[in-house]
């Protein structure tokens, strides 16, 4: 006899369909052909659809109760109208499902004195909503009190001299805009932000109506998403350049007078009239004697 080899292989296990092969198809029962929900669909327990004690009424009820939306009217009335079951079946059908913990019906009075039934459906007989569940729940953010905040608009250029009446006239401008297309009508504070662009091109000696026409000129015929921040690019991509610097005008020529013999030394000056030269109306001799 040969002694036992402990390397040899381990045989192979055999298939066994219900065990080892839970998904095979099935030879007998029902067959399911699943598609996966992405709208429009319920989470149902199985503790409620396959429930061993419950009616198929109830079971059946319970499923339709737990996919409506909240405020659905579920009242016996309703539901009779609803199915084709009558008001006495059904009315049993919803006792069955309270004495199992799947609905709770209470009686409340409202603010204007009417008696009306509160009915909660419970999707997990036994669990209730406490405060810890309801912290542990992510909290809808609230509208907030404050609009979010601004895109900034493209910085526009600066005039060299902020002159009131220069960003007053450049105000105007930019206000009248909307005159040439309603699409560019603008909030106070983008005109504030627009007039000092504005201004630069009126320091570069543009006219007010060449501005207007530059900047209302060829507009895209989509709608305009945000004007201010079209007109701030075209202030800034089409700003034109500064004036040619004019030389300065050439002094006056001196004027020469004629020459005029000082009647006090015979010399002869410049003046525009007969009399004395400048050594002669200045001579200290002179003024000593007079």
């Amino acid at each position: 006899m040969t002694c036992e080899n402990p390397s040899a292989p381990v045989p192979a296990k055999s298939r066994i369909p219900g065990k080892n092969h839970p998904h095979v198809r099935p030879h007998s029962g029902v067959i399911h052909e699943n598609a996966r929900h992405t709208e429009n669909f319920t989470v149902i327990g199985n503790h409620l659809a396959q429930h061993e004690e419950l009616s198929l009424l109830a079971i059946g009820l319970g499923c339709y109760i737990q996919s409506v939306r909240p405020g659905t009217a579920v009242d016996i009335k309703t539901l009779a109208g609803r199915f084709p079951e009558g008001p006495t079946r059904i009315a049993s059908a919803l006792r069955e499902l309270e004495a199992h913990g799947y609905l709770r019906r209470t009686r409340e009075r409202t603010a204007t004195g009417r008696v009306v039934t509160r009915t909660v459906s419970c999707n997990k007989p036994g669990h209730r909503t406490t405060s810890a569940d309801a912290a542990a729940r992510p909290v809808r953010r609230a509208v907030q009190d404050k609009p979010p905040p601004r895109k900034q608009l493209p910085p526009v250029p600066q005039p060299s001299c902020k002159a009131p009446g220069l960003l007053r006239a450049a105000l105007d401008i930019v206000a009248g805009l909307r005159g040439r297309d309603p699409r560019l009508l603008l909030s106070a504070t983008d005109a504030e932000h627009l007039a000092p662009g504005v201004a630069a091109w009126l320091e570069r000696d543009v006219p007010p109506s060449a501005v207007s026409r530059a900047l209302t000129e060829n507009l895209p015929l989509v709608p305009l998403i945000r004007p201010a921040a079209f007109l701030a690019h075209r202030l800034a991509e089409q700003l034109p350049p500064l004036p040619p610097v004019r030389p300065p005008a050439p002094p006056a020529p001196e004027t020469r007078h004629p020459l005029q013999n000082c009647e006090g030394c015979d010399h002869a000056f410049r003046a525009p009239a007969p009399g004395r030269c400048r050594d002669c109306r200045f001579d200290p001799r002179e003024a000593a004697l007079a």
